[in-house]
């Protein structure tokens, strides 16, 4: 992980308020896509797209979505549904 992503996970901390906080730099992309995408602000899922390129987040979010219908429904509808069309298009 980055040090600019750690810096984002720190700065957004309180989005991971179930991960103990000497864990927050431990988690996975996939894991740190699925939270943004889900809970975040516009502002926050924008400054996502500028740390990570669109292509990795494409593949955590497709890595979750794929492992099976549990792990697709962590996924709110409305976000699932949207990133899965803009995936499409632009990864």
């Amino acid at each position: 992980m980055t040090e600019d992503l750690k810096q984002y996970i720190d700065r957004y901390q309180s989005l991971f308020w179930y991960v103990p906080k000497d864990k927050l730099h431990d988690i996975s992309s996939a894991f740190l896509v699925e939270t943004i995408l889900n809970y975040g602000t516009l502002d926050e899922v924008k400054e996502l797209f500028a740390l990570m390129r669109t292509q990795n987040i494409a593949q955590a979010f497709r890595e979750i979505i794929n492992i099976g219908e549990r792990r697709k429904n962590n996924y709110n509808e409305l976000s699932l549904n949207y990133f899965t069309e803009y995936f499409k298009r632009n990864a």
